[in-house]
């Protein structure tokens, strides 16, 4: 297979092909605020953390380094034209909840907004901030979970039932079919090996 050595002008790209789009909020000046980030990746399983990187222009970095708290929220496709929206205009200019009608409601730590529309919801405390240079890597601790009771099959969340979408090579894609089981799928390469796994 032929390799091609693919950068700009800048240099190399941060491409990984595919990339989860989520909504992260904060109270911006007594306000909630929600931006649009693709950038984004589970960073920890215990204790929980996500991480997302943000442009330092973003206006809801404003109210996460206010509170050392954040949202994560995770739209479905029928929350497409909102969830772009959000990543497209400027908190400091308009109010995104009201023009996107979100209905923002507070878990247990009430500094923190999330939308109700939204499948999956994380109530995140602000571990570190990283300038990394054209973003902020913002890593957060998760303290709460809140999942829409409709979206669950036998206790957890169904990606059929969530319906998340990926931002790909400049296009909202929905997930696509199975093509393997995570976990079990690689045992057919060697069948001798011992699964490498804790637990």
């Amino acid at each position: 297979m032929a390799k091609v050595l693919f950068e700009n002008m800048s240099g190399p790209l941060p491409i990984l092909t595919a990339y989860p789009v989520i909504m992260v909020g904060a109270d911006v000046d007594g306000k909630p605020d929600f931006t649009t980030a693709a950038w984004t990746g589970v960073a920890c399983s215990v204790p929980p953390a996500i991480s997302v990187a943000l442009q330092h222009h973003r206006y809801v970095l404003k109210g996460i380094r206010q509170h050392m708290v954040f949202s994560v929220n995770i739209p479905s496709t029928d929350l497409v034209k909102e969830t772009d929206y959000c990543g497209i205009v400027s908190g400091s200019k308009t109010d995104k909840v009201k023009d996107c009608h979100f209905q923002v409601f507070r878990g247990k730590n009430e500094a923190v907004p999330l939308i109700e529309q939204c499948v999956i919801n994380h109530v995140c405390e602000v571990v570190q901030i990283l300038n990394l240079g054209s973003h902020e890597l913002v890593i957060g601790r998760i303290t709460e979970t809140h999942v829409s009771d409709d979206c669950l099959t036998n206790g957890r969340p169904d990606p059929a039932k969530t319906r998340p979408f990926l931002f790909m090579g400049g296009e909202y894609l929905s997930l696509g079919r199975s093509v393997g089981k995570p976990f079990d799928a690689g045992k057919a390469v060697n069948p001798k090996m011992k699964i490498d796994m804790p637990g």
